[in-house]
């Protein structure tokens, strides 16, 4: 049977991979999949982080949800609700056409960054660096 840390890290290199992907995809100008990876790497990077501090939670994509449950644990969690929230849509709707506006490059960029906020908070609150994983 795997250890917690062993599913945190799982977590947490899937969420890299993600990241790799997004950025990838922003090379190569494919925005609409740039925006999808950079909201699951939000998203696996939250659940390591829940996962570590073992908070269960519901299978979602919502960003602000997860957000608000790791708020529980670091409260500096909540100053990234309103900017998470706007990775949400991106999970599913930008798979499928006309559910969503396609990203623009400067929007996906905006995602990305969000993103990447959001690994730097969860890194800065668990003792796994990115050596560990």
């Amino acid at each position: 049977m795997k250890s917690k840390i062993d599913l945190v890290k799982a977590w947490l290199k899937k969420a890299e991979n993600d990241l790799s992907a997004a950025e990838n995809s922003i090379e190569a100008k494919l925005y609409d999949i740039a925006s999808f990876h950079a909201q699951q790497c939000a998203e696996k990077y939250l659940k390591a982080f829940l996962t570590y501090h073992e908070i269960e939670f519901e299978k979602t994509h919502a960003i602000e949800d997860l957000l608000l449950l790791a708020s529980q644990i670091d409260d500096s969690f909540v100053e990234m609700i309103e900017k998470g929230k706007k990775l949400t849509p991106y999970a599913v709707e930008v798979r499928y056409p006309l559910l969503i506006q396609e990203p623009s490059e400067e929007g996906t960029k905006e995602l990305l960054g969000i993103a990447i906020k959001i690994k730097e908070l969860v890194l800065n609150k668990m003792p796994l660096g990115e050596k560990d994983y």
